[in-house]
């Protein structure tokens, strides 16, 4: 694909893009992500879709994750050329459309998408690949009911046969949305399996109602009356290894803590091996990535070293206790636009892992987090600012997690070198 193919109004639309996005990381007034799309598609609203044409595609959505796991698929399609992605996390059209008109002519492509948009985005990119992570409970003010949120995937899936899906075999909900796809389909379905910590959205079986029962191991589960029933997956991880459909373990030497990102890497060298990539040669190129959009970043300052985690909803702050050390701990919250303002969420996360160490709280909506540690009897301390954390800890590591609007207002704290 290059632009002399594209039509005319396409071509202005996409320099239209560029210029935008380059202008706004210019005068610092974001990164361009997501008002050069927007440009672009006031002057061409199928400018999506006329960038796509040519490129081989993967698509990746979920609840959680799926910025690390498109920042892994991309350097593992890397293998074979260069890869244009919405890096910044911009998943909706008009970062997708950004991100493919900043990036030229490049063969390939790896695109995050908002769950709610993936049918959207399959209809003007047709992807070789779409990856299914997960789905939990997320901005409960505005987000659709999981269990529809699955059956507008399946609704998706059925208007696309030929896409391939890669797709988690431990979360009832994806299955639930990927088998009628698998049986029909084409393009057919590659399973994985990366765990399930979060079960708390996934008691009752969306096809029938009845209870979904574990059967004691980590991940296995069916349906009571056998409507579903965990598929096998044929992509499996290990401690720090991820096993192919080969039986062939891949050691991986990832930069990112975490169980949970062994499971994003597999799902990454599944799809990139819908490309033709050779896992073994994927592998080693997971462990660049560092840091994701600040995420899992690592700051020196006045002694300290802070980490940084994002957590938006139950499932990602489950997975982030996980991570932290058992160190000094800052937990912050807003409740502004892209955070959702509801924050109920919180008595659906069980704090108690963080008792027995220093915990300070911060943020708009503090005195919501306050109440909920209470409950959880976790002793704590509110400060008013991140500098004031920052003085209150010992040398040494100070553990941060924190919510969307949150963690960007500590990022810029910290001159955003992250």
């Amino acid at each position: 694909m290059t632009e002399k193919k594209l039509p005319l109004r396409a071509t202005l639309a996409a320099s239209v893009s560029r210029t935008a996005a380059a202008l706004s990381r210019a005068t610092g007034r974001g990164d361009g992500s997501v008002i050069g799309g927007r440009l672009g598609m006031m002057i061409d609203p199928d400018l999506l879709a006329h960038l796509a044409a040519g490129r081989r595609i993967a698509l990746v959505s979920g609840t959680n994750g799926k910025t690390t796991t498109t920042r892994f698929t991309a350097a593992a399609v890397g293998v074979l050329g260069e890869v244009a992605t919405n890096s910044f996390g911009a998943n909706m059209p008009t970062g997708h459309t950004s991100a493919l008109a900043r990036a030229g002519a490049t063969p390939y492509a790896v695109l995050e998408v908002d769950e709610h948009y993936l049918a959207q985005v399959l209809t003007a990119t047709t992807p070789l690949v779409v990856a299914l992570l997960n789905l939990s409970r997320d901005q409960l003010d505005r987000a659709k009911e999981v269990a529809m949120m699955a059956q507008l995937w399946r609704d998706a899936l059925a208007d696309h046969p030929d896409v391939h899906v890669v797709a988690n075999a431990d979360d009832p909900m994806v299955v639930y949305a990927a088998a009628a796809h698998a049986a029909a389909g084409t393009g057919g379905v590659t399973w994985f399996s990366a765990g399930q910590r979060w079960r708390e959205d996934a008691h009752v079986c969306p096809a029938c109602g009845a209870h979904i029962d574990r059967d004691g191991t980590d991940d296995g589960w069916r349906c009571a009356t056998g409507d579903l029933v965990r598929p096998t997956p044929q992509w499996t991880v290990g401690d720090s290894a991820v096993i192919d459909p080969e039986g062939v373990s891949h050691e991986l030497k990832l930069q990112l803590p975490g169980k949970v990102n062994v499971g994003n890497a597999a799902t990454a060298l599944a799809v990139a091996h819908r490309f033709g990539v050779d896992p073994a040669a994927a592998a080693p190129r997971l462990a660049e990535v560092a840091s994701v959009a600040g995420r899992y970043a690592q700051v020196d300052r006045d002694g300290r070293n802070i980490r940084l985690l994002l957590a938006k909803n139950p499932a990602s702050w489950l997975e982030a206790f996980d991570m932290a050390e058992q160190q000094p701990t800052l937990l912050s919250i807003n409740a502004r636009d892209p955070d959702g303002f509801d924050t109920s969420w919180l008595f659906d996360v069980d704090f108690a892992p963080l008792r027995g160490r220093q915990v300070l709280i911060t943020g708009d909506r503090a005195y919501d987090l306050a109440v909920r540690l209470e409950v959880n009897e976790v002793p704590f301390t509110h400060v008013k600012t991140f500098a004031e954390a920052v003085a209150a800890v010992p040398p040494g590591r100070l553990e941060v997690i924190a919510n969307y609007t949150a963690f960007q207002d500590i990022r810029a704290e910290l001159d955003r070198v992250v």
